[in-house]
């Protein structure tokens, strides 16, 4: 199989960054989206109720809000590559800690901790990538790396599925916590051998990180956050609850559920594919555009209207397609709005603010299952958050290109 152009392009440094990142990026989402396969047992078995439910996947995504910002700013300081290296061990120990929690309380405060650790290794994960990639390919670079969520994903039903039917549930559940801890090894070792991109060892010197506050990058800051609200409250939203309202509302067995998602994971692949492409060709204001607006229409045909499982399993793979799509297109995006020594505390801040309050997102979604339904409710909060992409991709300018050498 011959490689893709932009990652010949790369040099020996750069191809064992996006390698172990595309690793650490694939585990990251393993460990967050187990949650989502096993809280369907754990509503059972803890007789928790649909509002605690959403908690737990709300306070990681809150917390993962500190976490992406406070390593953005470490990394402008102490690197990127160093920062990576902590961040891998930070998720691997935090996700064990979930893993061996014994009530409610010790799982919530494990999955702050790891909400931490999880904001961390993207927000400096995706600068990286965004540094060591050629200008003109940048959105083809760091959607592909992005792509590494679904692989994640992908792990994260399939062990989870496994565990959960090999073992009895309570063991079951906690068994699927512990698979990624190999792979975190391997990838710190790997990280080990990195060094700093060109670019950042080209602007030496820290900039005053409150600058992301001040004109003229107040308005990036702003237009930033916006589009990260929405791009996240969506896909949360959809992600937190979806396979509970294939279980709990539809009927479906584990192995039906099973091949729904795998429907939507592999859209999912196809659209941070066609992301990153569009994102190059056409530019990235349009590809917003096109993944919202498909995401809107999507998700309440598949929510709103009485679709059978046959038809709802069709729409799986647009819907995942859409709504992994628009992550091609905001990675470069934020990249592109802040000179070197500030891209690490603008895109921390910017995508794990809006990841932050994105979380509030499954919360909503669980308090209102009881008046509206799991389906009804994923599909307005889904819609309305791709309407905050769009009127994202309304004001942001075009970064297609944008040089980072200098900057």
């Amino acid at each position: 199989m011959i490689a893709p152009g932009w990652y010949r392009d790369l040099d020996p440094n750069g191809r064992r960054a996006f390698g172990s990142t595309y690793a650490a990026f694939s585990m990251d989402a393993m460990n967050i989206q187990l949650y989502s396969f096993t809280l369907p047992v754990l509503l059972t078995l803890w007789q928790l109720s649909p509002s605690a439910g959403g908690l737990l996947a709300t306070v990681t995504l809150v917390a993962s809000a500190a976490g992406g910002w406070l390593a953005g700013l470490l990394s402008d300081r102490l690197g990127r590559v160093r920062v990576l290296q902590a961040t891998i061990l930070w998720m691997a120990l935090s996700t064990m800690a979930c893993g061996f929690a014994q009530n409610y309380e010790q799982l919530l405060v494990s999955r702050v901790i790891q909400g931490v650790g999880f904001g961390a290794e993207w927000a400096v994960g995706a600068v990286f990538m965004g540094e060591i990639a050629a200008a003109a390919t940048r959105g083809r670079l760091v959607g592909t790396a992005q792509s590494a969520w679904a692989v994640g994903w992908g792990l994260a039903a399939a062990s989870s599925t496994l565990a959960i039917a090999l073992l009895p549930p309570e063991p079951g559940w906690r068994a699927a916590f512990f698979l990624s801890l190999p792979m975190a090894a391997v990838i710190f070792l790997a990280r080990k051998r990195l060094h700093e991109s060109a670019t950042f060892l080209a602007c030496p010197g820290a900039d005053d990180w409150h600058r992301i506050f001040a004109a003229p990058m107040l308005g990036n800051t702003l237009r930033g956050s916006l589009l990260a609200i929405g791009t996240h409250g969506g896909y949360w939203a959809l992600a937190t609850w979806w396979p509970t309202m294939l279980k709990l509302e539809r009927g479906m067995t584990n192995a039906q559920a099973a091949t729904h998602m795998a429907m939507l994971v592999g859209g999912s692949l196809a659209g941070y594919a066609l992301g990153a492409t569009l994102a190059d060709r056409i530019g990235r204001r349009a590809t917003l555009a096109l993944f919202a607006t498909g995401g809107i229409v999507t998700v309440l045909a598949a929510t709103e209207l009485p679709v059978s499982d046959a038809v709802l399993l069709a729409l799986g793979a647009p819907l995942g397609l859409f709504a992994m799509g628009l992550y091609s297109a905001i990675g470069p995006v934020l990249n592109e709005l802040y000179p070197t020594r500030l891209r690490g505390s603008g895109l921390g801040f910017c995508y794990n603010v809006g990841r932050g309050v994105a979380g509030l997102a499954p919360f909503a979604v669980g308090g209102s299952i009881a008046t509206y339904g799991i389906a009804h409710s994923i599909g307005i909060y889904v819609s309305v958050a791709y309407v905050l992409v769009l009127a994202a991709a309304g004001v942001l300018r075009e970064t297609r290109g944008l040089e980072f050498v200098g900057a």
